[in-house]
């Protein structure tokens, strides 16, 4: 207690954001969880992207409307949009790993509804010409802590990516799907895991939702018995 006091004292918790003091580590002062865009109330149940109003329903937005979606339901904790969209940056780019504590706790009260009693978490896999790049894959750190929060099985090379593709960033809507088409397979020494299993993959950002179709159309093949998706970020068009 007496080390934990000196070390509080000589290294006080700071914002996850701005790193300004905060009374609790790993957190989000006052100003940027207001600038933060978390998706509260109604959203679409496929994608998570945030619908006016509300319902008593489960509602899908346009985007969903008009693509298939081969996943069950999905959700998102906030927008792509001002601290949202630093937060992931400095996670992906900035090894920020410090974020990925808070993440989870986010990520874990997004899922309430989605985890069911033997869910398998995973997340979107990298090439692994892009991790030794990066060193490591920010989906599975977010996959991994939120498995520990919600005490659930967890894989983290349950789904592989057979090919490297171009990056997605200034793709329109069918470059995107057509880019990742046949790029992520499942591990040839895990296949059996996913069989009868309702999978939970988890990934930093969604935009189309082409990786994601990807990764769950990989499941569904194995033998899944259905698939949730769990995303950090949700780009809106409003972004």
């Amino acid at each position: 207690m007496k080390i934990q006091t000196a070390l509080r004292l000589i290294y006080p918790p700071r914002c996850v954001a701005c790193g300004e003091m905060v009374e609790s580590d790993f957190g989000l002062c006052g100003s940027c969880w207001r600038d933060t865009p978390f998706i509260e109330g109604l959203s679409c149940d496929l994608c998570g992207v945030p619908l006016p109003g509300e319902s008593d329903q489960d509602e899908v937005c346009d985007d969903c409307r008009k693509t298939t979606r081969p996943w069950r339901n999905g959700r998102a904790v906030f927008r792509y949009a001002e601290n949202g969209r630093r937060l992931v940056l400095a996670l992906k780019h900035g090894d920020r790993h410090d974020i990925v504590r808070p993440a989870a706790k986010w990520l874990a009260r997004r899922a309430e509804g989605l985890i069911e009693q033997d869910t398998l978490i995973t997340p979107v896999p990298l090439h692994w010409t892009r991790l030794l790049k990066r060193r490591f894959n920010q989906s599975a750190l977010l996959a991994e802590a939120l498995a520990k929060k919600v005490q659930q099985p967890y894989c983290p090379d349950l789904l592989i990516r057979c090919k490297r593709t171009d990056s997605l960033e200034g793709k329109g809507h069918e470059q995107r799907f057509a880019t990742v088409t046949g790029a992520i397979e499942p591990h040839p020494k895990r296949r059996h895991r996913m069989v009868g299993r309702h999978i939970l993959i988890v990934d930093d950002v969604m935009t189309s939702g082409a990786t994601m179709a990807a990764a769950t159309e990989a499941c569904l093949t194995q033998g899944a018995r259905d698939v949730s998706a769990l995303v950090l970020a949700r780009v809106a068009k409003e972004d």
